[in-house]
């Protein structure tokens, strides 16, 4: 995760800068979709812990080269985010107290100043040496044992007491008392205000990211257009041969069903991310849903992004460039062919042959030897 996780940062950085992906990080359905990506269980509340530990100990080494920090984490390591920030500070010449400010106050509004019931367990805090941040944070209900994210972003911050999220994400639980709201002034107006506004009116102004209890993809869970088109490149060799020309490479059906799911994490606009369980039939997931995780699949697709990036580097950038293709043609099979995805065959196909590829879980017993899988691509689909 923590490879696969850093390359895809590293290609948005070097395709759309910094601040584009700071602006995607504080997208929860853009959010939800790289940990998709990257085999966590699609609709898990650990996707937040997962995703930001992997990405903090891939960016940070890198820091001096892609100008991205990770501060804090979960538990007792949120606690060291002040003196994270403090060093970065040294570092780059932003001001030390103005970014812990805004640490300890996003971590305060959201525990405090949105009275939804849940506790703040893992705050992360991600800047670049220009001082844009993007806040990812993520709370817990002792109760019912769910877990509720908040997300932030500098550009979008005018006000930290007006409406300063991005995005809160979680399922409905009642009544929210929630003073940075812009409604909020004065308080007391504020909470009648709330509880007389129709909560349909309000609901339709937002986008709403509500995931499961169960761990299964099923059908509804997916856009069978968008699936389809990614499925038509692995299922039919003129366009298999076509998308492998454009990413320069010589690659197996399976892989280039992860890759057209990993460029679209990269490429796509946010509309595209509003079924994230699409995503997790790049790699699978960890829990076995909607499949096991291929780790040869997962291998070769770090491999190719990380191919790709090597050679931009050097200014050769037909690789790198490759993904944005594969991303545009999977796109035009959807618009043009419009093929619509079985999905339970789709799930039924990949279970089959997972072992094909070391499919493995978390179940897995790790202390059985395993004999190795297979290093060469399979073409699933020929005679």
């Amino acid at each position: 995760m923590e490879t696969l996780g850093t390359a895809i940062v590293e290609s948005v950085v070097l395709h759309y800068g910094r601040p584009a992906f700071l602006s995607r990080l504080s997208d929860p359905f853009w959010f939800q979709a790289l940990g998709s990506v990257m085999g966590m269980d699609w609709h898990s509340s650990g996707i937040t812990t997962s995703v930001m530990g992997a990405l903090k100990k891939g960016l940070n080494p890198r820091a001096h080269e892609l100008g991205l920090f990770v501060c804090g984490g979960r538990g007792r390591h949120s606690r060291n985010t002040p003196d994270e920030l403090r060093t970065i500070a040294d570092r780059t010449s932003l001001d030390a107290d103005a970014l812990v400010r805004t640490s300890r106050l996003t971590a305060r509004i959201d525990n405090n100043a949105v009275g939804d019931g849940f506790q703040i367990y893992l705050h992360t805090f991600v800047v670049t040496p220009e001082g844009d941040w993007a806040v990812i944070q993520q709370g817990m209900n002792e109760q019912s044992r769910l877990a509720r994210r908040y997300h932030w972003h500098s550009a979008a911050v005018r006000d930290f007491t007006c409406d300063p999220h991005t995005a809160i994400v979680g399922q409905h639980a009642g009544l929210i008392t929630n003073l940075v709201d812009r409604r909020a002034r004065p308080a007391q107006e504020a909470l009648l205000a709330i509880a007389r506004t129709d909560p349909e009116k309000t609901l339709a102004e937002y986008r709403h990211l509500t995931m499961p209890a169960r761990h299964d993809v099923r059908a509804a869970d997916v856009d069978p257009k968008r699936l389809g088109a990614v499925l038509a490149l692995t299922h039919e060799r003129d366009l298999r041969d076509f998308a492998s020309l454009l990413l320069v490479e010589q690659l197996g059906p399976r892989t280039l069903q992860s890759l057209a799911l990993i460029a679209e994490v990269i490429h796509g606009t946010p509309a595209r991310f509003d079924d994230p369980a699409r995503f997790s039939f790049a790699h699978g997931g960890k829990d076995g849903h909607p499949f096991p995780v291929p780790l040869t699949v997962y291998d070769e697709s770090i491999s190719v992004l990380r191919r790709a990036l090597d050679a931009a580097k050097l200014g050769q950038s037909e690789k790198m460039h490759g993904m944005a293709r594969l991303d545009a043609f999977a796109r035009s099979i959807e618009t043009e062919r419009q093929p619509e995805a079985d999905v339970n065959a789709a799930i039924a196909h990949d279970r089959r042959v997972s072992p094909t590829f070391g499919g493995r879980t978390v179940f897995d017993d790790r202390t059985r030897t395993a004999s190795k899988p297979r290093t060469g691509q399979l073409d699933l689909f020929s005679k």
